[in-house]
């Protein structure tokens, strides 16, 4: 991998950490409708290395809006594409909660704690950087994409003893229009996460309905993974993320198969 996109990442996280970063890249407004306030698709970022294609959802590396710097603790959703064979080398983070969601191929992580995995479509890594911590990612097919979305979230303390759990999709889970995916106590086999945040993975079947209750004081986020939805009577498609902090009823209905995550943040 080139040293230009490893130190990118270490970058990336510093900047992420100071929350600037700067680019000449031109400033989109945010979209809002009622209570929702909708981020599309097309209105990423986007970055082309050739091996890798990027769309960051906030803020990230070269790209820079101060109208999207991130949503209460969620600081980066990147949606990552990599070519058979290639991949980040080994870069440090501290400070930060990275998790990864693989949507198709296969996801290749080491880390300085000793950690060695591949995970598989549906499977998620939660790694807790603390107080430093190195790692690389790989697609380590010769033949087959890797996509996987990385998402960072601001721990609720520095320094933390860093850290690596994952969650693997159960058989009860292969047709669950929710499950609680990530979670700060782990509750129900969920990985650990060092903030007040809950994370569920939704997967509905044309037609499908589920809804989530917000309270008072807390934020949602609801991401796109592939698929479209009706988010409280507004159209997401693949890509799409929507935020709001109205307590009350989230309902879903999906237009057609749909995987998406949605984050309960303090």
């Amino acid at each position: 991998m080139p040293a230009s996109i490893t130190k990118r990442q270490s970058q990336a996280n510093n900047l992420a950490l100071g929350g600037i970063a700067r680019s000449s890249h031109p400033v989109r407004m945010k979209t809002t409708t009622a209570e929702l306030t909708i981020r599309r698709a097309d209105e990423r970022g986007h970055a082309d290395h050739g091996w890798l294609k990027s769309n960051h959802t906030f803020s990230f590396a070269d790209y820079h809006d101060p109208a999207q710097m991130g949503f209460r603790s969620l600081r980066v959703i990147n949606d990552d594409r990599v070519a058979p064979g290639q991949g980040f080398g080994t870069h440090p983070h501290r400070d930060m909660e990275i998790f990864s969601y693989v949507l198709e191929g296969t996801l290749e992580h080491k880390d300085s704690l000793g950690n060695g995995r591949q995970l598989k479509p549906g499977h998620i890594q939660m790694m807790s950087a603390g107080r430093g911590i190195t790692h690389s990612e790989f697609n380590p097919s010769r033949t087959e994409p890797l996509h996987f979305l990385q998402i960072w979230i601001q721990p609720r303390e520095r320094g933390l003893t860093p850290s690596y759990t994952e969650w693997h999709p159960k058989p009860e889970h292969a047709d669950a229009a929710k499950v609680l995916v990530i979670s700060s106590d782990g509750r129900d086999g969920s990985a650990t996460v060092h903030q007040d945040a809950d994370i569920y993975r939704l997967r509905l079947k044309p037609g499908q309905k589920v809804t989530h209750d917000l309270q008072a004081g807390r934020g949602a986020w609801l991401q796109i993974a592939e698929g479209g939805l009706s988010f409280n009577g507004v159209e997401l498609t693949t890509g799409d993320g929507a935020s709001t902090e109205a307590p009350g009823t989230l309902t879903l209905t999906a237009r057609r198969q749909t995987e998406a995550i949605l984050f309960d943040l303090d």
